[in-house]
């Protein structure tokens, strides 16, 4: 309770003016003020330019990163307007950089299809950025203006004559609002080269001047959504059961619809939609509409066909979407998102476009090509066999958790507190370094469960082999969520899940195996932020009663500088091979005490690439895999065999 009254008037609520709301709560417009969101700004402008594109007026969009992490965007559209807005007084391009929900996509002429809806983008990025400078030309003028934190320094002048017609915006991120205002090239990379598949014929051009040398990278495919896929299988490394890309395509008045689907022989999918050029990572109609449509047109072929018998139960979606690769990309005039991310499409007129045309022309193409469509649906058999095996594992695996004393593993040692909140699991390898963890823990809030040898590489096998898999099933127990289409997150037992191996190869390839297990059957556990990596030390470095952990060799050197300067003393230097040479007080002290130690959070920026590199890593393809191996062996710092 308070000792006094606070004064609580009208003299209390505040009216943020402007673009004041943006600089004060920047995350309820860009999601984070961390590498993210700071990416994010440069989507915000490159997406102006496509749209200009998507209108027409654009066929050229380029991108810069200059020195200072400066970011600019060109392109050869029509020029953002520079008359006099009839509302404000204001020049229409100082309108859009000032005035938050201010543009030409709100059901004016301007564009029929857009993916900045909500006319925030050009207006936060002036708000979050130290300085902003626009420059458009018109067919006949070139006009300058500069903004600083929002507000506009000077008012829009014209500077030259000019008879191109386009928009440069140059900006740099304000370091008060981001953690760190450092841009990665192949962040921007892939996010460019997704939208010069998603628009056929658009050039796109990436250019790094921050180095001594510029790295420039030319997008420009005509191939659009089929070009995606077949980079997609090519940087993955996986074989196509069939050559040719099956590509579909509709249009309902000014709306559009296109997929592009082909098959391959791994077990995993990889739908990837989109909304106006916007990645809808959450899905929606569009997706919906594309899943049903796929499951009926396989069931009804194989049923005409007689490959389905008459008392063969139907495919489910899971068994036909196994080794599907597919990009579905709709284009619509009234784009209705769920919140300024856009993760997810709501127009149940995009479900309904998606399912006609998947339905009508697939099924036309698999009645001219039966070979193809054999082949889709002997996978999607050999998927729904796998699938019945996985049932009958899984109640094995049930009937033998009910015949046993306790449900819960019984190498897990609980923690005494119940619930999500506060708790967490260490999942640790090997039995010796399980039993200091035990000793060294706290136990109201530290469970720990110990691992034996290798398990199993889940990118490599179907469902049912991991339901019988002595290693994985006692991890899958513990947490309590299932598995695959049962996962459920609210179901988890524990607030962190971190993995706690040796720092040595065996101990990197045992947390590998992990984050591919986590990834393929409980993404939501790396995308909620659920798992974490224990960072133990390396060395310890003693002299006398005086110790200090570390974790670097670098590390290292500067403790022992610290505790023998001048090379005065000697310093005793151990290194650790592994947890097991730790006791409980020092594994407790240096990795497991919440106020000493050193995590990380695994995360995902990039469900593509995340997606790319498990399959290329730990798929059954030797050459993609010693291509990565040769391109990205000069970041390894320590290799330790």
């Amino acid at each position: 309770m308070p000792t006094e009254e606070a004064n609580y008037d009208s003299s209390q609520i505040q009216v943020l003016e402007g673009l004041e709301a943006v600089r004060k709560r920047p995350g309820m417009y860009i999601g984070s003020t961390g590498p993210r969101g700071l990416h994010h700004l440069v989507y915000e402008i490159v997406d102006n330019s496509i749209d200009e594109a998507l209108a027409g007026y654009c066929s050229m969009i380029e991108v810069d990163l200059l020195p200072g992490e400066i970011i600019k965007v060109s392109d050869n559209g029509r020029g953002i307007p520079v008359g006099t807005q009839s509302q404000t007084g204001l020049p229409a391009v100082t309108v859009v950089f000032t005035i938050l929900h201010a543009g030409g996509k709100f059901g004016g002429s301007g564009y029929k299809v857009s993916g900045g809806l909500h006319g925030v983008g050009a207006s936060v990025v002036n708000a979050l950025s130290e300085w902003l400078e626009v420059e458009v030309c018109d067919g006949e003028h070139r006009y300058y203006q500069r903004f600083e934190r929002g507000k506009e320094c000077a008012p829009l002048a014209i500077t030259g004559d000019t008879d191109q017609k386009g928009t440069q915006v140059a900006f740099k991120a304000d370091p008060e609002i981001f953690e760190e205002v450092l841009y990665d090239y192949d962040t921007l990379l892939r996010r460019l080269r997704e939208q010069a598949f998603l628009n056929a014929g658009v050039y796109i051009v990436l250019r790094d001047q921050r180095g001594t040398e510029t790295v420039e990278e030319h997008l420009h495919y005509e191939g659009g959504i089929r070009s995606f896929v077949e980079h997609i299988h090519q940087q993955k490394g996986v074989e196509s059961l069939h050559d040719e890309v099956i590509y579909l395509a509709a249009r309902e008045g000014d709306n559009t619809a296109e997929v592009a689907l082909q098959y391959n022989d791994s077990y995993t999918e990889l739908l990837l939609s989109f909304a106006n050029n916007i990645h809808t990572t959450d899905g929606g109609a569009h997706e919906v509409g594309f899943k049903a449509a796929l499951t009926r047109v396989i069931n009804d072929y194989a049923r005409r066909y007689n490959i389905l018998k008459d008392n063969d139960e139907n495919l489910k979606g899971e068994d036909v979407r196994e080794g599907l690769t597919a990009i579905i990309s709709v284009k619509l005039t009234d784009a209705q998102f769920e919140g300024q991310t856009k993760a997810k499409l709501g127009n149940t007129a995009a479900r309904t476009l998606v399912d006609t045309l998947v339905y009508d022309k697939l099924t036309t193409y698999f009645e001219e090509n039966p070979t193809v469509a054999r082949t889709i649906i002997d996978k999607s058999l050999g998927a729904s066999r796998a699938r019945e095996a996985a049932r009958r594992a899984r109640e094995v695996a049930r009937r033998k958790s009910v015949l046993e004393t306790a449900s819960l593993p019984g190498k897990l040692a609980d923690c005494s507190q119940r619930g999500r909140d506060g708790t967490e699991i260490y999942i640790v390898e090997g039995d010796s370094a399980g039993g200091s963890a035990k000793m060294g823990r706290d136990r109201k809030f530290q469970a720990i469960l110990p691992l034996w040898g290798k398990m199993l590489n889940v990118e490599k096998a179907r469902l049912d082999k991991v339901y019988g898999n002595d290693k994985l099933m006692p991890i899958v127990t513990a947490l309590g969520t299932g598995i695959g289409e049962e996962f459920d997150l609210e179901k988890l037992r524990y607030g962190k899940i971190i993995i706690m191996a040796d720092a040595d190869v065996d101990g990197s390839h045992i947390r590998t195996l992990l984050l591919t297990f986590f990834f393929r059957y409980m993404r939501p556990l790396i995308e909620e932020g659920h798992v974490c990596i224990a960072q133990p030390p390396l060395f310890k470095i003693s002299r006398g009663k005086q110790v200090r952990y570390a974790f670097s060799d670098k590390e290292r050197d500067d403790y022992i500088r610290e505790l023998c300067p001048d090379g005065n003393g000697k310093c005793d230097v151990q290194r650790y091979k592994g947890l097991g040479e730790m006791d409980p007080e020092q594994l407790w002290e240096t990795t497991m005490n919440p106020e000493n130690r050193t995590m990380i959070r695994v995360q995902m920026e990039d469900a593509v690439k995340a997606d790319e590199i498990f399959t290329i890593l730990m798929g059954d393809k030797v050459g993609p895999r010693r291509d990565f191996i040769e391109q990205n062996a000069k970041y390894v710092q320590n290799l330790d065999i």
